[in-house]
């Protein structure tokens, strides 16, 4: 029999892959997108799998569509989130509200309904500053932002679900994801949509930090193996390649892979406030090797080439003159 999985912020970037990925596996896939008047299905919409899925328009706030949609699923993957840093500034209420109580309800409801196992997506910025590299999953939790404290938040109530009630829980933290249909506010489509557009003065906030960078379809088969894998339940896992680039040297990779010569521009807009600014994130991924037999697949360069191959083809659909919060 095919399993039946629920994937949540399935429209979204890495929802969207993971949602194909399933599907083409064969798994019997219910697509969880958010609710809006257009019956928009994000990146879904133009995707080859939609003869193949169930799609579910709600919002994870909602414990009664969330309820719904889990009904006879054997796993869920829970990607829907609010994920922008610096919108988490401006309104940390609707933080708290999506990421912490959207897990809730998908706690809530796995252990109800007995799904066999619930996978949560969590993120490097709840390590923080790294205080020793690479940073292995007993780092110390220290958020530095609205957006990584709720996702501390949610990380723990994973945790206090599978110890309070025994349910079967995987939290899996990729380090720092990018690819095709990501977010205009990360780094990468912010770069790459500026050189597109002529820019050759690119618009940036710290260039100092360094990023763990990991390609998309290595995080979805992370998240794929840890839905699959008993080894998983009760842990935390690492998804990252165990090396780092800085935001500066990666505007220059960029540019290079595009043929393209640039040059940086302060914009004091885009900077995190100092105390919030993550200055450095580099994963240990043992643990994902030893538990889940993962590796990671595509270099860094690899990566970038089929990124800026995508948007090239897609550039736009986004608004390269307009700074993302």
């Amino acid at each position: 029999m095919k399993r039946k999985v629920l994937v949540t912020g399935a429209g979204g970037f890495i929802g969207s892959h993971l949602t194909e990925k399933l599907s083409s596996r064969g798994y019997d896939v219910k697509a969880f997108v958010h609710y809006n008047s257009r019956n928009s299905w994000g990146w879904l919409d133009s995707s080859a799998c939609k003869p193949r899925i169930e799609v579910i328009s709600g919002d994870i706030r909602d414990a009664d569509i969330v309820r719904y949609a889990m009904r006879d699923v054997d796993i869920v993957f829970h990607l829907a989130a609010l994920i922008g840093i610096p919108y988490s500034y401006h309104s940390p209420e609707a933080y708290v509200d999506t990421n912490i109580k959207g897990t809730l309800n998908i706690l809530q409801a796995a252990r109800d309904f007995g799904v066999k196992k619930t996978v949560l997506t969590s993120t490097s910025e709840t390590y923080g500053t790294a205080q020793f590299v690479p940073i292995t999953e007993s780092h110390p939790i220290n958020p530095q932002s609205p957006y990584a404290a709720s996702k501390s938040a949610a990380d723990f109530l994973g945790i206090s679900f599978h110890r309070s009630f025994d349910l079967p829980v995987a939290i899996v933290r990729p380090f720092n994801t990018f690819g095709p249909r990501q977010s205009a506010r990360a780094v990468i489509p912010t770069i790459i949509t500026q050189i597109l557009a002529g820019g050759k003065m690119i618009k940036l906030g710290a260039l100092h930090p360094t990023r763990d960078l990991t390609y998309v379809e290595d995080t979805v088969e992370g998240f794929i193996k840890a839905g699959e894998s008993k080894n998983s339940i009760g842990e935390v896992i690492n998804l990252g390649t165990k090396s780092e680039i800085s935001i500066r040297d990666l505007v220059y990779l960029i540019a290079r892979v595009m043929g393209r010569n640039v040059t940086i521009q302060d914009d004091a807009a885009r900077k995190r406030p100092a105390k919030s600014e993550v200055n450095r994130l580099l994963a240990d991924n043992s643990k994902a090797k030893k538990l889940l037999k993962w590796v990671p697949g595509y270099r860094l360069e690899e990566g970038l080439k089929k990124t800026v191959a995508w948007f090239e083809g897609n550039a736009a659909k986004y608004k390269a003159d307009i700074y993302n919060v």
